[in-house]
């Protein structure tokens, strides 16, 4: 298996109370430190770069991030930079990037263990916890080094609105979405398929506060995996939010442990069905540091 990670990311400051605080790239590197002392390949993360952050921010977006490298600055209501955070952004970007090339060269798994998260970021605004779409900046990468296709399937409680925004109207890349609706940011309605080319490749499962494990295999089983067997993935890529577990502060989901484990079951073995095992985990949002730690511990194992 091989991770990325780096004690570099609690470097990215949050308010006192953010839920997305330093202390869950703590936990990180905790796991990470658990995986290498197993034997795992572990590996410090390198900063994306322009032409790869270009394929999916508008460069008025990236000229602005650029202006608010050093400095603290309040974006939205919950989402600030502290000096190194847009540093720190490109670091999480690169390893998203390198954990999904890894997948798609050597047909092993791959995860990477990064702050701040990406999928709420948008081609042209920040937003969500959320500066660079980490795994649309990854899907991107893949897509210019000669794959295909690209799936990407989000388990975060919350919609990935940016993921989607980069892709709507792309065939070549699948987005599923599984969350809670109606929810943070407002997207993410079933009718939200995608537009022109894209229509039909962006897949929404909107579901109620409360869905349990059941619910959630039920969906899973239902529509995730017929839907990556329609297409056929040259790599899956998994937006791994932890945040639609039961002990989470900010969802209302009622997901186990066990119950993020077989869904993370499913998308391995449509893995090594449909694209010879290319599958890389790129966490998102998990505020509980014990339920994220747990959970994380399994899954590398799980898709491994």
């Amino acid at each position: 298996m091989m991770i990325i990670s780096s004690t570099r990311f609690t470097e990215h400051v949050t308010p006192p109370g953010h839920p997305e605080s330093p202390e869950r790239a703590e936990m990180f590197s905790a796991v990470a430190e658990m995986f290498k002392q197993e034997g795992a390949d572990v590996r410090e993360p390198r900063p994306a770069t322009h032409e790869e952050l270009a394929r999916v921010h508008t460069a008025e977006y990236l000229d602005r991030m650029t202006q608010l490298s050093r400095k603290s600055a309040m974006i939205d209501e919950d989402t600030f930079t502290s000096p190194e955070t847009i540093e720190i952004a490109l670091l999480a970007a690169g390893a998203a990037i390198d954990a999904a090339m890894h997948a798609w060269k050597t047909g092993r798994s791959a995860t990477a263990l990064v702050r701040p998260p990406g999928h709420h970021a948008e081609p042209d605004r920040a937003m969500g916890f959320c500066f660079y779409n980490n795994i649309a900046l990854a899907a991107a990468a893949l897509r210019a080094a000669g794959a295909n296709k690209v799936a990407i399937v989000d388990i975060d409680v919350h919609h990935g609105n940016g993921t989607q925004n980069a892709f709507y109207a792309d065939r070549t890349v699948l987005f599923i979405s599984s969350h809670q609706y109606p929810f943070y940011p407002g997207t993410g309605a079933a009718h939200e398929r995608g537009t022109g080319d894209g229509e039909g490749y962006t897949i929404n499962i909107p579901l109620p506060a409360g869905a349990d494990d059941l619910v959630f295999q039920r969906a899973y089983s239902t529509i995730v995996i017929p839907a990556l067997e329609r297409f056929a993935p040259d790599v899956i890529l998994v937006s791994a939010g932890f945040d639609a577990h039961e002990l989470d502060p900010l969802g209302r989901m009622r997901l186990t442990t066990d119950g993020y484990m077989h869904l993370l079951r499913l998308l391995h073995d449509a893995a090594a069905r449909l694209c010879s095992g290319r599958i890389a985990m790129i966490t998102e949002g998990g505020y509980h540091l014990g339920a994220v730690r747990d959970c994380l511990e399994r899954a590398i194992r799980v898709l491994n």
